[in-house]
């Protein structure tokens, strides 16, 4: 132990520090990624989210605000459905889904456009080609031309939100290798990532990566933590503190790397909340999420 006074120093004390495992390293990585399995009746996911997506896609439907299989490129899930406020948007949001790019499409998410809807923007909510039929680079193309495509239907400002593997892919769109073009980034005012994932590298790790495919070259290119951010960034990282540690990890280490290279960025973990209703939010017009996407 360190000196004190009457006691002379062990010179071992750090030695024996780090044999009682002072240190944190990760062994097993697919657990530390996994969700489900570490929530309690986390096996309720995803279709918990089913019937309140169903309701609110009907709902807008009924109203006439609601454009649903948008074709935005050729592949087969390459759609997207829009929802649209009362009147003339004020802007457009994009919200990209998780789902660690191998599974789940747009369809379980619907009833989170409620609160920025309720601000006035209309929202639109693509799904993508997935692993293994796609890469992870090849869908952040994909979701570049659902931009785009959408950007092309409502005027006004644009901001970006994503959930886990979504949160990854809405920051590739601010990243130094934006499949955007430069008139199209430029609309882009505000990007908030839930729960993303910033830093592909670990996921190598993983037996998801079966799936996934992603080589280290290909998770360097496509980490928006190696990547400078663009121009004039605001980005919010958000994640619920009951989450797993890699996730909570991986928010703040974006947040805190743009920083240093010039972006605006806040770092925010929501208490009460895991991986699965972190996202819930969205859903209410006056929650803090949502506030923050609207700022």
């Amino acid at each position: 132990m360190p000196a004190s006074a009457g006691h002379s120093p062990d010179p071992n004390w750090l030695q024996n520090a780090g044999e009682i495992n002072m240190l944190h390293q990760i062994t097993d990585w697919s657990d530390a990624y996994a969700n489900g399995a570490n929530i309690p009746g986390g096996d309720r996911w995803p279709d918990l989210w089913v019937e309140p997506a169903r309701a609110y896609r009907e709902a807008l439907t009924a109203a006439g605000r609601a454009q649903l299989g948008l074709s935005y490129g050729s592949g087969e899930r390459n759609k997207l459905d829009l929802f649209l406020p009362e009147g003339t948007p004020k802007g457009l949001v994009v919200f990209v889904h998780g789902g660690f790019w191998v599974r789940l499409d747009n369809s379980y998410w619907s009833h989170l456009a409620a609160g920025p809807v309720a601000h006035g923007y209309a929202v639109a909510m693509p799904s993508y080609t997935l692993c293994p039929q796609n890469r992870v680079a090849g869908i952040t193309r994909e979701i570049g031309q659902a931009i785009t495509f959408a950007a092309g239907l409502v005027s006004g400002p644009i901001r970006l939100t994503g959930h886990s593997a979504g949160g990854h892919l809405v920051t590739r769109m601010i990243s130094a290798t934006t499949p955007l073009s430069p008139e199209i980034a430029g609309r882009i005012v505000k990007t908030v990532s839930i729960a993303g994932l910033h830093d592909l590298r670990p996921l190598i790790k993983t037996g998801m990566n079966a799936d996934i495919g992603l080589t280290p070259e290909e998770a360097v290119a496509e980490s928006a933590a190696l990547l400078e951010p663009l121009a004039n960034t605001r980005l919010t990282c958000w994640v619920g503190a009951g989450e797993r540690s890699e996730f909570i990890r991986q928010n703040a280490l974006l947040a805190n790397i743009w920083k240093g290279l010039g972006a605006a960025t806040d770092c925010v973990e929501e208490p009460d909340r895991h991986h699965f209703t972190v996202i819930d939010g969205l859903a209410d017009a006056n929650h803090p999420l949502t506030l923050a996407l609207m700022a």
